[in-house]
This record gives structure tokens, C-alpha cells and sequence, in this order.
């Protein structure tokens, strides 16, 4: 059981840096605020709080980026971030909208590059591709991979349920193949990575087995806290409950929010290799980065994870940072955000090629 919030909160403190005790316990409190007892969401006021960024054509500090709707029928839309160019930095409107339409339009690079199809944390209900914690997660990602990094802005829970966030994820990654200026290299293919923290890990999951059920070529996958559940609790979920910002209570109502009306959490969407799961052995799965806070109180869900995908025979690597709480990549201030940035930078470079 969790103990007092006054009790958690001052441990909490000692453990985790001032900055992101700040930034997690803000979300913290407006999340509790969205929330309704009924299972539903106050979207209107979670979008006022939301604090999000414009995209920018006109680079900054290296990086552009531009919104882009790839589904029409579902208003889904990406945020694409790159590298800036030579002569990005021109005056004028042209100059801005200029390279946007050259990148758009432009044959495969001589040279490979990574794109990472990035899906943001929130637990299916909170958050956006423009939210700013995010937008500046995914152009660390671009100087980290001199890539291109495609933020997808998947259709959010309790609204829209399963499936479609994996729809929209799956969406995104089949037109990020089927885009020349996505493609690079002597084999002019696009070197895509799937990535995502919390419900995006799950998501970049669950893409992942499809595009291996489907023959879609995938070079790693790199999953940051990835949310997982199922119905009987583990040892780190009663320790943790409530300690480092997550209760499991809150866990609960977001996957209530998401699951099919009629479902449990050992629905294979939550629990992929539970008892109603699927395993993945004899399919070609992208390798795969997994980086696991241990004072995350799902954290025992994510090692047993990275179990099964290695007794099907797939290649898992396990970042297990043991003082780290949820969020903790999302500021550079402690020496597990270096340790990790180092490691997604490794990864990537390892697995750039088929």
C-alpha cells in the first residue's frame, strides 16, 4: 500500500532533482484535475494546459520543423524535425517555406540517415506531438542522430480507444516508407526507428509487431518507460505505489480509458505477453533499446518484457537506471539522462544499417 502523500512526497524530494520534481509534479496535479470519476476527460481545459510550441520553419539552434497531415480521413498529423540546411537561415518568407518544400519534394539522400518515428508519453490520454517537453525531447533526438525525427500526433483516449492509436502509428510508418525524402543510402531505403516513452513505448511496440507480422523492415525499436500492465500486481507496483508520482489507481483509469469498454488489463494491447498475449518467436522484430527507471512502479513489467522478446530469440538491450523516476529523459540535469542519451545515440549508429 502507498504510504502518506506527505511521506512520499519529502522521499521524492530527496531522490529526485528540484527541476523535475517541479515539471512531474505540475503534470501531476493538472492530470488529477482531468480526470473524471465517470471515465471521461476534461479535453477542453487539458488542452489550455497543455503548454505547447509552434513548430518552426526558420531553424533554432540547428533544428527546423513543420507540421504535416499525412491521413486526411482522420486528421492525423506529424511534426517532422531535421537538421538544418545551408541557407535555412535566409531572410524572408520564401527562405522559410523554401527548404520545407525542397525536403518534401527531394530525391533520396546519397548519405544514411536514421528517422525516428517518435510516439509522445501521456498514457493515451494526455499530451500532443506540439506539447513542449516533447518538442524538445525529439530535437534532442535529431542532434543525438543527425536524422530526421517524425513526432506523431495519434488520436488520444477516452475519445478514441483501441485500437487507434496503433492505427495511427501504423499509418505513420507506412507513409514514412512510401516517402522518397524519407530514404537514404546506396539502397536508397528508409532506416526507421520506433520510439516512444510511456504509451508512446507502447505504441512503438505494438507498431513494431505488425510491421514484423507484415514484412515491414524496421532497424531498432527504443522504448523509454514503456507503459505496460496486466491484472495481477507486481512486486514493484505495490512497493512504488504512489511513491514517485504514479499511484496505481492512476494507472488503472487510463487503461480503463483506452481498453475496449468489456476489457481487463490482461488485454494484449496492456499485457502483450500475458495470458491473452501473442509470443514473437520465429518473426523478424527490430532490436530493441529499453530503458527502465527503477523507481518507475512499472518497472518489473518492463524487465519482463525484455525477458520474453530474448526467449523468442530477439535482441534486447536493457538500460536499467536504478534512481530514476518516470520523466526523468526529459531534462538534462542528472547523469542518467547523459548515460541514456549516449546509449540511443550508440544504437542508432549500430543499427543504421540492413
Amino acid at each position: 500500500m502507498a504510504g502518506s502523500d506527505e511521506v512520499n512526497r519529502n522521499e521524492c524530494k530527496t531522490v529526485v532533482p528540484l527541476h523535475t520534481w517541479v515539471l512531474i509534479s505540475n503534470f501531476k496535479l493538472s492530470y488529477n484535475i482531468l480526470r473524471r470519476a465517470d471515465g471521461t476527460f476534461e479535453r477542453d481545459l487539458g488542452e489550455y494546459l497543455d503548454r505547447r510550441v509552434p513548430a518552426n520553419a526558420r531553424p533554432l539552434e540547428g533544428v527546423s520543423s513543420f507540421d504535416h497531415i499525412i491521413d486526411q480521413s482522420v486528421g492525423l498529423e506529424v511534426r517532422i524535425y531535421r537538421a538544418a540546411a545551408e541557407g535555412d537561415a535566409e531572410e524572408g518568407a520564401a527562405a522559410v517555406t523554401r527548404p520545407i518544400l525542397e525536403f518534401l519534394t527531394d530525391a533520396p539522400a546519397a548519405e544514411p540517415f536514421p528517422v525516428i518515428i517518435f510516439f509522445h508519453g501521456g498514457s493515451f490520454v494526455h499530451s500532443s506531438a506540439s506539447s513542449t517537453i516533447y518538442d524538445s525531447l525529439c530535437r534532442r533526438f535529431v542532434k543525438l542522430s543527425k536524422g530526421v525525427v517524425v513526432s506523431v500526433n495519434y488520436r488520444r483516449a477516452p475519445e478514441h480507444r483501441y485500437p487507434c492509436a496503433y492505427d495511427d502509428g501504423w499509418t505513420a510508418l507506412k507513409w514514412v516508407m512510401s516517402q522518397p525524402f524519407m530514404r537514404s543510402g546506396g539502397d536508397a531505403q528508409a532506416r526507421v526507428f520506433l520510439s516512444g516513452d510511456s504509451s508512446g513505448g507502447n505504441i512503438a511496440h505494438h507498431v513494431a509487431a505488425r510491421a514484423a507480422d507484415e514484412g515491414v523492415k524496421v532497424c531498432g525499436n527504443i522504448l523509454l518507460n514503456a507503459m505496460f500492465g496486466g491484472t495481477e500486481r507486481t512486486e514493484s507496483e505495490r512497493r512504488l505505489d504512489g511513491k514517485y508520482f504514479v499511484t496505481l489507481q492512476d494507472r488503472d483509469w487510463y487503461w480503463k480509458a483506452y481498453l475496449p469498454e468489456d476489457a481487463d488489463r490482461d488485454h494484449p494491447a496492456c499485457n502483450p505477453f500475458g495470458p491473452n498475449g501473442r509470443r514473437l518467436g520465429g518473426l523478424p522484430f527490430a532490436k530493441s533499446l529499453i530503458i527502465v527507471s527503477g523507481l518507475d512502479l512499472t518497472c518489473d513489467r518492463q524487465l519482463a518484457y525484455a525477458d520474453a522478446l530474448r526467449e523468442d530469440g530477439h535482441h534486447v538491450k536493457v538500460v536499467q537506471c536504478e534512481n530514476a523516476t518516470v520523466g526523468f529523459y526529459l531534462l538534462p540535469n542528472t547523469v542518467h539522462y547523459h548515460e541514456v542519451m549516449e546509449e540511443i545515440s550508440d544504437f542508432l549508429n549500430a543499427n543504421l544499417y540492413y
